[in-house]
């Protein structure tokens, strides 16, 4: 991407409002946005990259670009050798190739290039089993398309594209789920059970960049950063992942992370921010955290910024700005429950705008009850090993209760909502410390708050159909919006 393009491109979510003549009441400039922020902000990301000095030529180990031929192992031959080279950039000649799960080496720059398409294997013997975690839970599951495993300096970039083609997957998780794990009552198990390949995995890697690369059809989770530390995801494009939980970023139990500049289309958690789940979760007790997410746009999906439900091993040090959704179906999505245990503390969200997003402002400490808690039939005396985990007590109760603390929403524009509030807490575990200031809000219903305590409402103006206050129940020092009639 050219220096031209990539401001244009920085620019983006300021030229649509524009376009859409839309005030920017809640928009500020750069220099705005970024004033009172945390000095860590401006240490988040990458901080090396590899040498370009040195060309290595997937061709010239054999990769074929027919769209045909299998090339995995050509392809991470010349990974491989480029990588005890001392490094440098591998690349590809225009066309199409077929591979399976690659493992990127430290010191690479991964360079799929304009007019170069990756096309996922359609074979499961293409993906290795290894040991990765798995939506909060560490189990061994098939490697992802693209790895970066336990490595450092790396680049992936170039401006072509990667294809999953992960229908396979898709309908192998709705076979699995609707026909055998449903009707047995185990749909908690089916996401963990049926090995779909996620695209991009960085794992317990530093200094790594994923960059103006266009990624479709992940099998599973779309771009997943894990126990890693120092990475930027910057200009990537997610389009076409019209399967179940295909999540578009996910950071997982990571630092010092930087999310710019992504453009993202997909049917669950757009950018989501995770830390384990439950007894595992709280196991490895690590947190995600000192993390920036800014210049986004969000289309379909579950969540324009997501926290949990993996929440075990804490999420904090968080600042988004600058971002915008259009049509996603959950805005600002805060989810947990009752045994995942952790908190979600000291975040900073402003300056983003929501259009036609059903549900802005979302909280909830007991998320999905029938993925989220776990209990193996007495029939099934063999559970497999992560079953087994999955149903280890989290004790005493009090532990698997999440605390939501310490979070603080401005300047921001919504449009088109249905219901602006949904909050609820638990009657054990209240939400605590919620700060909303300068909001302006547009929807069919102001919405309701429960089990909450100390929240603040400063310069708050909905208007909905009815005109009718913010529903409280079990709400202590919680205040109400401005509400009117549209």
């Amino acid at each position: 991407m050219s220096k031209r393009l990539r401001s244009v491109v920085a620019a983006l979510p300021f030229l649509m409002y524009a376009a859409c003549g839309m005030e920017m009441t809640a928009q500020t400039t750069a220099k705005e946005a970024e004033a009172g922020l945390p000095a860590w902000v401006k240490t988040v990301g990458a901080r090396r990259k590899p040498s370009k000095k040195r060309i290595c030529s997937a061709n010239e180990y054999g990769a074929a670009g027919d769209g045909e031929t299998n090339s995995t192992k050509a392809i991470q031959k010349a990974i491989d050798a480029c990588a005890k080279a001392g490094g440098g950039v591998v690349r590809f000649k225009p066309g199409q190739y077929v591979t399976g799960a690659l493992f990127i080496k430290s010191g690479v720059n991964f360079s799929v290039g304009e007019g170069v398409t990756l096309l996922g294997s359609q074979e499961d013997a293409d993906y290795p089993s290894i040991f990765t975690r798995v939506a909060g839970i560490e189990m061994k599951w098939p490697a992802a398309l693209i790895n970066v495993n336990e490595q450092k300096s790396v680049t992936l970039s170039g401006g072509g594209v990667i294809d999953g083609r992960g229908k396979k997957w898709w309908d192998r998780y709705w076979n699995l789920r609707r026909n055998d794990y449903e009707p047995r009552g185990l749909r908690w198990a089916a996401d963990y059970d049926a090995e779909r390949v996620r695209l991009l995995v960085v794992w317990k890697s530093s200094d790594v960049s994923v960059e103006n690369l266009s990624l479709k059809r992940s099998g599973f989770w779309t771009v997943q950063v894990v126990y890693s530390d120092h990475v930027t995801v910057d200009g990537i494009k997610i389009s076409e992942n019209g399967g179940p939980s295909t999540d578009g970023v996910d950071i997982d139990s990571s630092s010092n992370v930087l999310v710019q500049h992504c453009d993202i289309d997909n049917n669950d958690d757009d950018i989501c921010l995770k830390a384990g789940r439950d007894s595992d979760g709280l196991r490895v007790a690590r947190p995600t955290e000192y993390v920036v997410v800014r210049d986004n746009l969000t289309r379909h999906g579950g969540g324009v910024l997501s926290f949990g439900s993996e929440t075990s091993g804490g999420i904090r040090h968080v600042v988004a700005y600058r971002n915008r959704g259009v049509g996603t179906s959950e805005g600002l999505r805060f989810k947990s429950a009752r045994t995942r245990g952790g908190y979600v503390s000291d975040v900073l969200i402003r300056d983003i705008r929501m259009e036609n997003v059903p549900l802005p402002f979302t909280f909830t400490l007991n998320w999905n009850p029938s993925y989220s808690y776990a209990t193996i039939p007495k029939e099934i005396t063999n559970p497999p090993p992560h079953w087994v985990v999955m149903n280890t007590p989290v004790l005493p109760v009090e532990r698997g209760y999440c605390e939501f603390r310490d979070i603080r929403i401005e300047h921001v524009e919504v449009s088109g909502a249905k219901r602006v509030f949904t909050a609820t807490g638990l009657p054990e575990k209240p939400i605590v410390g919620v700060t909303f200031a300068d909001i302006n809000a547009e929807g069919e219903e102001t919405g309701f708050v429960e089990h909450a305590r100390d929240w603040q409402m400063r310069n708050v103006k909905v208007r909905t159909t009815k005109g009718e206050p913010l529903k409280l129940t079990n709400a202590l020092n919680v205040e109400s919006p401005e509400v009117v009639k549209k």
